[in-house]
């Protein structure tokens, strides 16, 4: 219960932030034009103030790419933003990222993600890309130590429950508080997943942002409302 209090704690106390000072100090950092984003543009648009990510029958990934955000790395921050997803969409937001080097892709990521998907299966967890992947699966608070597994500290929540709260193929808004080595993953106020990363070698406590079409059948991702404050 008291995991379930403390959700409930976060999510009536980030509302009276957000009603006394809705944006205090976010900027926005997508127009409704690709200004600043660089991606592969088979699969990414703008489109009606909205950025789009479609895979389609005919261009079927091998690999997945992104789209970064070209207006400088992030270390301390806090980042929201609109996500739409098709039914058999997977998506992410990827933070504190490299672009990695691959023979078969120029747009590939590596670093920490917020999963999106359209199947109820890894909204919210967090999953390094290209690294030592699942980090923290929804409903968990994760300590990572040097050569250990995840080790839980806390059950935020059962992770079927938490999933009720994302909307199916409707707007959901995303919330990512990143600062030192805590990071948290919120969706439609509600937390996710966290993770307190104390793996000096293989953390990054700075990198690229960049969003993410995956591998899979035909999907399409959208996103609008992008901004981003500084800590």
């Amino acid at each position: 219960m008291l995991s379930l209090k403390r959700i409930g704690c976060l999510f009536l106390a980030t509302s009276a932030l957000l009603s006394a000072a809705p944006e205090d100090g976010f900027e926005p950092i997508f127009d409704g034009t690709l200004k600043n984003w660089e991606g592969d543009p088979t699969y990414w648009r703008a489109e009606n103030g909205t950025l789009i990510g479609e895979v389609k029958p005919e261009t079927l990934l091998k690999k997945n790419s992104f789209i970064i955000w070209r207006g400088g790395e992030l270390g301390n921050f806090e980042l929201k933003l609109e996500y739409r997803v098709s039914a058999q969409g997977n998506s992410g937001i990827n933070y504190r990222s490299i672009q990695a080097p691959d023979p078969e892709t120029k747009w590939a990521m590596q670093g920490y993600q917020a999963d999106i998907d359209g199947q109820d299966q890894w909204s919210g967890q967090n999953y390094e890309e290209r690294g030592r992947t699942f980090l923290a699966y929804r409903g968990q608070s994760v300590l990572l130590k040097p050569g250990q597994k995840p080790e839980i500290v806390e059950v935020l929540g059962d992770r079927a429950e938490l999933q009720k709260s994302v909307k199916k193929e409707d707007w959901n808004e995303v919330h990512l508080v990143i600062r030192g080595n805590h990071l948290q993953h919120f969706t439609n106020g509600v937390l996710m997943a966290e993770v307190k990363d104390e793996d000096p070698e293989k953390r990054r406590m700075t990198g690229l942002l960049g969003v993410q079409v995956h591998v899979g059948p035909p999907m399409k991702i959208e996103y609008r409302n992008i901004r981003v404050k500084k800590l």
